[in-house]
């Protein structure tokens, strides 16, 4: 049986997402930071389930770890844990909190796996992007991948969040590039989700705007479509690195699809994180 690891598990797009996957067939893993919340969803789904704050690169080392003595081979791993604030915080490692959680977390645990030799040879990983990468605000010329620089400019909650996701795309493509042969890496945009806990736990502006998309809004068992589909495909989707919508390869940004950009990025979060 294929094992399928997904993070931010305890509700919204990631339970939906695993009781996909299980229903697929497979031994699903959640990994939430309320350990109440993400054992209970686990018990549903008779999964099993882990505990980590994902904004604090020890713990999420310490999860790869644990993955790897008790979960190994990993098949499907769904970087789908995601968040935006409205100001500008620091984690307890210095950099900006939404950049820890929707880029650092997912590079480092996916890293983390592969070193460990946890994943499977023919191992998917999909990470959660978001069409607002579009927002993005990142200089080319000398990209800040901590957030750091956020402390001194005018924080706008969408234009961290959608930057985080940028960097999060940019990685990826690099790292597709840098994988074994057999394993693939992709990024999943769910589109517009409504009835979900990700605007209301946002807080801001994003909070304050979301009934005024509502109506424009789809659920989340349609969100998730597109995600399930690159860890169920068979063949497996193509290209590795790819940015999915709709369960079909689709256009990001301009800066999404710099290759040199990429391998930037690439270097300076490994440098960052230690990798």
């Amino acid at each position: 049986m294929r094992t399928a690891v997904i993070t931010g598990g305890a509700g919204g797009l990631g339970l939906v997402t695993a009781r996909h996957l299980s229903r697929a067939g497979m031994d699903v893993v959640l990994v939430g930071r309320n350990a109440a919340r993400t054992a209970a969803a686990a018990a549903d789904l008779a999964a099993r389930s882990y505990t980590a704050d994902l904004s604090q690169w020890t713990q999420v080392r310490d999860l790869a770890g644990t993955l790897a003595k008790s979960e190994g081979p990993i098949s499907v791993l769904v970087n789908n844990a995601g968040a935006a604030f409205p100001r500008y915080q620091e984690t307890i490692d210095g950099v900006e909190r939404t950049y820890a959680i929707n880029h650092h977390a997912p590079f480092l645990l996916t890293h983390a796996l592969l070193t460990a030799g946890t994943l499977a040879g023919d191992a998917r990983i999909i990470n959660v992007s978001s069409f607002v990468e579009k927002r993005g605000r990142l200089d080319t010329a000398d990209p800040d991948v901590s957030g750091a620089s956020w402390r001194d400019r005018f924080y706008s909650q969408i234009h961290v969040y959608a930057t985080a996701k940028l960097l999060g795309l940019l990685a990826t493509a690099d790292l597709a590039r840098r994988l074994p042969a057999g394993m693939r890496v992709y990024n999943a945009n769910p589109g517009m989700v409504k009835g979900t806990r990700m605007n209301a736990d946002a807080g801001g502006l994003m909070r304050l705007t979301a009934p005024l998309f509502r109506p424009f809004s789809i659920t989340p068992e349609e969100g998730v479509r597109t995600g399930v589909w690159l860890a169920t495909a068979d063949p497996a989707p193509e290209p590795s690195g790819g940015f999915f919508t709709d369960s079909a390869p689709a256009t990001p940004s301009r800066s999404a699809t710099d290759t040199a950009l990429a391998r930037v990025i690439y270097d300076r979060t490994a440098a960052l994180l230690g990798i």
